[in-house]
């Protein structure tokens, strides 16, 4: 079946309230904000309006038409629909497909955006975008199946983590908050004596050299998403080894959006206002529990000192207090924590190749390429 979006789908543009309509006490209906990051099926939102305008049903399909276009998602409960949003029914009542349907136009739509200062599209847009589709609602049906099993593994994927990353929290206060005087055999140190902290290039001056396939640049952006991506800029491979990030290196943003994680987007050059954590003496766990422990209050520090943009120096690692276990007791909590850093490591890379099969099986789907008529669902 060819034809255009609009003749399938029910589309409508979002209109914020007033703003004394607004409140954070839970009255009325949440109020979706397009400035919002989507989780798949779990938009985030903090504000309510006792006056709503236009309204998402559950189950509709949400995207971004403002700055940043194309963010997808699916509404679990009524909302407010605020500008810069739209919301879209599928007429057959098919949501999933729909979401999946939208991903795949979604490199078309972005061919429509315009705005000189905030890309944006219209209902016109979206509404005339040519679509080829299969006309059986249950063949529709399937296809959405065959992609939604990849995106819920991905989802228990992510949940797992989460739980991981809070026993690994809950079991490092345990083992080094919550005493009052050093058990014998420990000793304090600081987060600079522990671990080597490599400040990155500034890759524009180390761009791919003539013949040379490019990496990815890991600036703050891709280590907030976790990946890189089209829009990433690429440098060449041939910078010193120790500006080479792989999967599993546990990376520090020290300016900008502070934060501490584990990479697991795949081997990409290392940025200025980023920083690479190594040791020589002590295990990956050791070192990235230790300066996770400390963002808070470099977060804080950041704040105070921001004029432009907050970052800290760095001196406060050297005044950063680390508790160094005995030897037994460094093997013995070890034990229990990197098992569980790897898992998630483990995870997070699993996530990675069920997305790229995911993206790649899309189109195909889509399209009629890989025919699934026959599958029992």
């Amino acid at each position: 079946m060819n034809c255009k979006l609009g003749d399938i789908a029910d589309i409508t543009m979002g209109q914020s309230p007033k703003s004394e309509s607004y409140n954070n006490q839970g009255r009325g209906l949440p109020f979706l904000q397009g400035n919002r990051t989507f989780g798949r099926k779990n938009p985030r939102f903090d504000t309510f309006t006792t006056a709503p305008t236009k309204i998402a049903n559950a189950g509709d399909v949400i995207m971004s038409v403002r700055a940043p276009v194309g963010d997808l998602n699916i509404t679990p409960i009524n909302m407010c629909l605020g500008r810069g949003l739209c919301s879209l029914h599928m007429k057959n009542g098919n949501q999933s497909f729909l979401f999946y349907l939208m991903k795949y136009l979604l490199p078309e739509l972005l061919n429509k955006e315009n705005g000189t200062v905030f890309g944006s599209i219209n209902r016109s847009d979206i509404y005339n975008l040519q679509v080829e589709i299969p006309s059986d609602d249950k063949l529709q049906m399937k296809i959405a199946y065959c992609l939604e099993l990849l995106d819920d593994k991905i989802e228990i994927n992510e949940r797992i983590n989460k739980n991981l990353e809070e026993q690994a929290d809950a079991i490092f206060a345990n083992e080094f908050l919550s005493f009052d005087e050093l058990p014998n055999g420990w000793r304090k140190s600081n987060l600079l004596e522990i671990a080597d902290y490599l400040n990155g290039l500034a890759m524009q001056k180390y761009r791919p050299n003539e013949g040379e396939i490019g990496i990815p640049v890991l600036k703050i952006k891709e280590l907030r998403q976790g990946t890189c991506d089209e829009t990433s800029e690429l440098c060449s491979p041939s910078i010193e080894s120790e500006y080479i990030v792989n999967d599993g290196d546990v990376i520090f943003s020290w300016s900008g959006s502070l934060l501490v994680d584990f990479w697991c987007g795949g081997t990409c050059g290392l940025n200025q206002h980023l920083f690479k954590i190594t040791s020589n003496t002590y295990d990956k766990w050791f070192y990235y529990a230790w300066t996770k422990h400390h963002l808070s209050k470099f977060v804080a520090l950041a704040a105070d000192m921001a004029t432009t943009m907050g970052h800290i120096k760095r001196g406060e690692l050297a005044k950063s207090e680390v508790f160094i276990p005995s030897s037994e007791d460094l093997i013995r909590i070890g034990g229990i924590l990197q098992p569980i850093y790897d898992l998630i490591i483990a995870n997070r890379l699993e996530n990675r190749k069920l997305e790229a099969l995911r993206d790649s099986l899309l189109p195909r789907l889509i399209s009629g390429d890989i025919d699934v008529s026959d599958l029992d669902i």
